[in-house]
């Protein structure tokens, strides 16, 4: 992966966030044992992560790393970095700790957690750095009043583009000036996902034209439906589920299906599941009176329905992460797309010749046609 291929191995290579890096020495030169942490914070694909990598090598430190979500508790925590902030390195090197993603122990479970983060922070003997893409969650206003908040922000559109066009020619790709700039625009300052939208689109070939654009299209439309469901099953606000989907270029039916099928992925009690579908089930009635009788004024009720009555089905709010499965029902028809295209062909040929209706022949016929 191009992300792992040009991550800088020193800060001289680092794209980029001068004030954040001199304030972070800085804080570093002036550190005292029981000091407090720095909290590095900003958007995805700024550099917090790399950048505390890029710092330790420089300066010879020995880093000890891990994410916040993979041990959410405070005896987890206890165990991984108790210990370890009190006590010298094996290898003789001084240490740096690093807790990224700390905004992901927000939830309530979690309290326990962030409290153990304070707590090794107020007794350790060396430098702990906290990332996070968003401090402002009340839950972390007390840990917050242990840490220095440096920020990194968004990366320049000419920085990002020129990384691009570096990328491009170490990798002998040729390209039009317009499609590194789309790139670099479109993603406003997340250089990760710059280089992994240029990846995508620069797989196997030496040249990438304009053209290649539209693959980015058909991801971003996924990445739309993933978004508009996460807002779905997560607010708790009746506008929120309303307009969960409003900036979604799918039409009702398939998005109907989307939410069909991630209802379980998100919901565990089999209480809210249930409720879940019961309302989709009142939204398909709804569905089709509006087919059979073209009442379209009835859609407003439908919308309501399979938004407002499966958000408000949970009794509160999950705090995990939810991978949303594309609809089942699409996937086997885009799989046996080519044979119903094949099926259609003979059964428009056997409707001239036996005068009749190809849905008649389909149900009527085909099935003993099948047996000769």
């Amino acid at each position: 992966m191009w992300i792992l291929k040009y991550r800088p191995s020193s800060l001289n290579d680092f794209v980029d966030q001068k004030e954040a890096i001199e304030k972070f020495k800085n804080w570093y030169n002036n550190w005292k044992p029981k000091s407090k942490a720095a909290l590095l914070y900003g958007k995805p694909g700024t550099g917090k992560t790399c950048f505390v990598e890029a710092f330790a090598k420089d300066n010879n430190l020995e880093l000890v790393q891990m994410n916040a979500s993979d041990f959410r508790t405070e005896k987890a925590i206890e165990k991984v970095f108790g210990s370890a902030a009190n006590v010298k390195s094996i290898f003789k090197k001084s240490k740096i700790f690093l807790i990224d993603e700390i905004d992901g122990l927000a939830g309530k479970e979690d309290v326990g957690g962030v409290k153990a983060i304070i707590d090794i922070i107020k007794s350790s003997q060396y430098p702990i750095v906290l990332t996070a893409n968003d401090i402002y969650d009340p839950k972390l206003k007390q840990l917050r009043e242990f840490c220095l908040e440096i920020e990194f922000k968004p990366l320049k559109f000419w920085d990002v583009k020129k990384k691009l066009k570096e990328i491009c020619n170490k990798e002998n790709i040729s390209f039009e000036e317009k499609i590194i700039e789309e790139i670099a625009k479109k993603n406003e300052g997340d250089l990760r996902a710059s280089i992994n939208d240029l990846e995508i689109i620069a797989c196997g070939k030496n040249k990438i034209i304009e053209d290649d654009l539209k693959i980015l299209s058909e991801r971003d439309r996924e990445m739309e439906i993933f978004n508009a469901l996460n807002i779905l099953f997560k607010t708790t606000s009746l506008t929120g589920a309303r307009t969960s989907f409003i900036n979604v270029d799918l039409d009702t039916d398939t998005l109907f299906l989307w939410i069909y099928e991630n209802i379980p992925n998100e919901y565990e009690k089999p209480e809210e599941i249930n409720k879940a579908y019961e309302y989709l089930a009142k939204a398909d009635l709804f569905r089709a009176r509006i087919v059979f009788r073209n009442y379209w004024k009835l859609m407003r009720y439908m919308n309501d329905l399979m938004t407002i009555g499966v958000s408000l089905a949970k009794k509160e709010v999950y705090k995990k992460f939810t991978k949303f499965s594309f609809p089942s029902v699409l996937r086997k028809l885009s799989l046996t797309k080519k044979e119903r295209e094949k099926e259609l062909v003979k059964l428009k040929e056997l409707s001239e010749k036996l005068n009749c209706s190809t849905q008649k022949i389909r149900k009527e016929y085909l099935p003993y046609l099948k047996f000769l």
